[in-house]
This record gives C-alpha cells, structure tokens and sequence, in this order.
C-alpha cells in the first residue's frame, strides 16, 4: 500500500513540476500576461492561412496577423523580448533589435511617423503553446520575418528574413552605423578571394539583382544552380565560405545552429554552390546566393544606391515547420490510421 502510495506521489510530483516548468516558459509567460481581448488577436488555429502569408515590407503596405507592439503594454514588451532572447541566440535577437531601431532612423530622415514605425512589429501564435506539443509563432514587421515552429520543445526557424535600410547609416549623430555588416563582407571577401577562372564561373550574370529572387513566397524549390561549387575551391576559400554560412546560421540558438552546420557538412558540402550577380565592388548594386540539397540564402544589395539590404534563408522541406509537421503526424497516436 505504501508502495502504491509512494509511486502516485511521484507521479502526481512530476505532473504539478512539469505543469509549473510549462507555465514559466517564456512564451506562456507572455500570454498569461495577456486580456482575453488581447488573446483573441494574437492565438490562430495551427492551421490558420495567415501563418504562411509573410512579407518583409512595411506593416503599412501589408497587414500582418497577431497583435503590434504597440498595443503591449511595458511589461508585456519586456516579456516578449525574453521570448525573442530564449528563441534566437545573442547574435539573433541584436540583429533584430538593430533592425527595428532602423524605423527610427528611416523617420527621422523621412519625416513618414506612419510608414516608419517600430511600434509596428506583430506577435502570433498558431496552436497554443501552454496546451499543445505542436504549435508556432511569428514576429515580423519591416524587414523582419521570424517563423517558428515548435515540437515537443524542438524548434526550428524559416523563413528567416533580415534587411537593412539604410545599411549604413548616411548621416547624424549615428553617421556610419552598419547593419548585416558581416553578410556583405563576408560576401565580397570570398567573391573577390576567387581566381579569374573562378570567377567566370561564381559570377553568373554581370547585371545586379535587385531583390532576392524567392521574395515572399510561401514555397521555394532550388534555384537554378548558378555558381562555384564548395568542393572545388581552396582550404582558405572554402574556410572563408563556411564562415558566410555560419554567420546566417548564428542567429539561431547555438546548440541548433551547431547541429544545423554538422548535418550540412556531412550530408551536402560538396554540392553547395555560390553564385553572384553584379559587381564586385563595394558601393554597388550586388546580390548572391548559397543553395545546398536542403537550404538557399539569398543576399542582395542594390536598393536605395546600394545601400538596402535583403537576407534570406529557407529550408526546401522546413520552412513553416514542415519537417516538424511531417514528423508529428507520423508519430502521433491519434493520426495514425
């Protein structure tokens, strides 16, 4: 009896402990901070249309599901952003800091408080993630695209879109400011570190491309593959283009990033290719791309004279969860015929 007594304390121990773990999370926190009101805007359906339908232009020229951060109060803001913090890695959540703070640069030289506003970024949540294993969230706003989607507290994120306008700031007291810094260096350094005979064939076309090629698509399949190939380039080259990736895949939390990269390298090195477009110098228009078996990134930088960039990163078979999706329904009992 004492056994039987002893077995469901524990149970009904490890139930209550997993119950208050699941309420401090830091997406349930942000939600129990919430009116109802306030819930109805930002909790869809798993399964909503809006989920997928992104962009990376400004709230004002495309509505986005969820709730702005206009209508959070402080507390909530500071809840939010420790979500952000526990979902992107240090690198991540600063890029995306630096990012909306650019809407207060771009008013003050614009004059536009309407179009330019960083109270005009959303939050929503597809499933909730206090009741369900499977469920999403999104924050987006001007030229920003984080889609998440979680499983069993496995997470992966894309699309992923970050853009910088301006680049660099042109002018006051912030003159000189770079955004997505190490994207384009890293860019220019391994374009400009191939041989005349690399070249001719990293560089696939002369005239720049003005916007990533993919724009806001809800599905991607490979792009023609234009450019060098990793596997023919040398130790340095190689190692300066393993750097490029890394630097969109440090956005994500390390421990995933980290996997992210091994799984790259042991399953499709050989045949990621690096194409460019335009020229190869600093000041002017340019774009490239990285394309492996799973994964493209898309970079350009011709708008606003070459000073407006575009980032990208989508997964062929994960953007919007789809691989975690798939594995859901596979192993779970009640989807099973």
């Amino acid at each position: 009896m004492k056994k039987i007594v002893l077995v469901g304390l524990l149970i009904f121990s490890s139930i209550f402990l997993a119950f208050i773990l699941l309420k401090d999370d830091p997406a349930s926190k942000f939600l129990n901070s919430m009116s109802q009101d306030q819930k109805q805007k930002v909790l869809y359906s798993f399964d909503d249309e809006t989920k997928t339908q992104w962009h990376y232009i400004p709230s004002s020229m495309f509505p986005r599901a969820g709730i702005s951060l206009a209508e959070l109060d402080i507390t909530q803001k500071k809840l939010l952003h420790e979500l952000l913090q526990s979902s992107l890695s240090e690198t991540g959540y600063l890029k995306t800091i630096q990012i909306m703070d650019l809407e207060n640069v771009l008013r003050e030289m614009s004059g536009d408080s309407v179009m330019r506003d960083p109270d005009k970024f959303f939050v929503a949540f597809y499933g909730n993630p206090e009741t369900d294993s499977l469920w999403s969230w999104s924050f987006e706003g001007h030229h920003i695209s984080l889609n998440f989607t979680v499983l069993n507290n496995e997470q992966t994120i894309a699309p992923r879109f970050f853009g910088a306008n301006p680049a660099v700031i042109p002018s006051g007291p912030r003159k000189g400011e770079k955004t997505l810094e190490k994207e384009e260096e890293l860019g220019f350094q391994l374009v400009n570190s191939l041989d005349q005979e690399q070249k001719a064939i990293a560089i696939f076309q002369e005239a720049p491309i003005n916007d990533i090629v993919t724009r806001n698509s809800i599905e991607v399949d490979p792009l023609s593959p234009e450019g060098i190939k990793f596997e023919v380039l040398n130790s340095s080259q190689k190692k300066v283009f393993l750097s490029l990736i890394d630097e969109y895949l440090s956005t994500m939390p390390e421990k995933l990033a980290m996997e992210r990269m091994k799984n790259i390298q042991d399953e499709e090195l050989g045949e990621i290719r690096f194409g460019w477009a335009g020229t190869t110098k600093s000041g002017e228009g340019h774009y490239y791309r990285i394309q492996g078996k799973s994964f493209l990134i898309e970079f350009d930088n011709t708008q606003t004279n070459a000073n407006h960039i575009h980032t990208v990163w989508r997964d062929f078979n994960g953007d919007f969860g789809k691989d975690l999706i798939k594995e859901h329904y596979e192993n779970s009992d009640h989807h099973t015929p």
